[in-house]
């Protein structure tokens, strides 16, 4: 099966242009003018649009298996591949935890059976499985992910032994969600003896506050600088941690590296009065002073890769009191807009939304023959039109909590086709229910 995209502009390796990309069954087969037409079965006229690389978004929640009331990696993965997500990575806070190699291995199967975009699982660290981790197959898992904050799975890893023997025995990427929990507890402790448990939710970022995280994430840096390990901060918060992070060279040669996630990049705590829990991250959303800095870091190089840490919970879950509302939220289905959003104010271009949501993630993991339009690459693809006025509204919602926090904007771009390994997976509003995905290979 052939499949030829004409007329679309390309944006590719830090280049816009227009050029003909054939397809062949899953990969791309050539990239050119004037390609011919023999064996092509469908022909896609993409004329004003434009031509991307599948996203790939490195950290995901997903739910599945044992939160499946909130979604799972059919429903997740469905709602992923209509927002231009052609890849994820999926975290180990499931029910069980992915901490043994039986269990990750099991999530895999699922994958295989029900995901509708490409997967990863990435294998759970805790205060006492360092075997078990250093039996993970850096060939074809992400990486290890370790939380040192307490987060949805109550996995959190506070042995510094432990940390120090993870961080020094693998040399697999280690991914850190970084949070003080002293800081935490304390600032909670706090809170509650002023207001009970129905805490004010615009004091979450004083919960959990910059200086929790900072205190975190410059320990878990001094330590892979100790240990010469491969660490990865996952959702970089705030003006101070963007300090920690450096841009002298390219990102294959770095060994500290950075993400922010998109809600981190839209929102403020300004919105709290109007959003209230559907907007309770961890890190939490802080001031538009971070949301500036967090911009400038990641137009600069500091921070390296955009994702969305979607998280979903069901609509009753987050309309619970502030110490019982989950934190988390969907966004996997409109990462892609938001980002083409801020492109339409003159935020970020076009080159540096494919760099930051596809290059850099497959640059990052070494995932092998993916995040670029290249022959001989997975035909992982996105066609988008930047003249497309919709706004976000619960019919439109494929998340199985069946919210969002963007409902009622209204948004400037609009994902029109995404193939995933060559199939046309999502077409003008249209989803495919064949599932073409498979597990994502890495080259290390």
């Amino acid at each position: 099966m052939k499949t030829l995209i004409v007329n679309a502009q390309i944006v590719n390796e830090y280049e816009l242009y227009k050029a003909e990309v054939l397809i062949q069954d899953d990969r791309i087969l050539k990239i050119g003018s004037d390609l011919p037409r023999e064996g092509v079965g469908k022909v896609i006229d993409a004329k004003g649009q434009y031509l991307l690389p599948g996203v790939i978004d490195d950290q995901v929640h997903f739910r599945e298996p044992g939160l499946t009331h909130k979604g799972c990696i059919e429903s997740e993965s469905r709602a992923a591949v209509a927002g231009g997500v052609t890849s994820f990575i999926e975290q180990p806070n499931t029910v069980p935890n992915a901490v043994t190699q039986e269990l990750l291995e099991e999530k895999y199967e699922i994958g295989r059976k029900t995901a509708y975009a490409n997967y990863s699982f990435m294998m759970g660290g805790t205060n006492d499985n360092l075997e078990e981790v250093l039996k993970t197959n850096p060939s074809n898992v992400a990486g290890i992910k370790l939380f040192l904050g307490s987060s949805t799975g109550n996995m959190l890893v506070d042995n510094p032994d432990t940390l120090e023997k993870i961080f020094s025995s693998t040399k697999m990427l280690i991914a850190v969600h970084c949070e003080d929990e002293q800081t935490i507890q304390s600032n909670t402790k706090r809170f509650i003896e002023k207001y009970g448990e129905d805490i004010p939710v615009k004091f979450h970022p004083e919960i959990r506050s910059a200086e929790a995280c900072y205190i975190s994430s410059s320990k878990a840096i001094e330590l892979a600088k100790k240990t010469g390990a491969k660490l990865h901060v996952f959702h970089v918060s705030t003006a101070i941690e963007t300090e920690l992070f450096r841009n002298d060279m390219p990102l294959k040669d770095k060994k500290i590296t950075a993400e922010v996630c998109v809600h981190h990049l839209w929102f403020s705590d300004a919105d709290y009065e109007s959003k209230g829990t559907l907007i309770k991250w961890n890190p939490a959303v802080k001031t538009a002073k971070d949301r500036d800095a967090l911009w400038e870091a990641l137009l600069d190089d500091r921070i390296d890769v955009i994702a969305t840490d979607h998280a979903p919970h069901t609509w009753d879950e987050k309309q619970q009191v502030y110490t019982k509302a989950p934190s988390g939220g969907p966004l996997v289905q409109h990462s892609l807009t938001v980002l083409l959003e801020a492109y339409q104010k003159g935020k970020i271009s076009l080159e540096k939304i494919v760099e930051k949501m596809c290059h850099n993630p497959a640059i990052l993991f070494e995932i092998k023959d993916r995040g670029f339009i290249r022959e001989g690459y997975k035909a992982d693809l996105v066609l988008v039109d930047l003249n497309a006025p919709w706004k976000v509204s619960k019919d439109s919602l494929l998340y199985q909590c069946a919210w969002s926090p963007l409902e009622g904007e209204t948004f400037q771009s609009k994902v029109t086709h995404t193939f995933v390994n060559g199939h046309l997976a999502f077409e003008n509003g249209n989803l495919s229910e064949e599932k073409r995905a498979e597990r994502l290979l890495f080259d290390r």
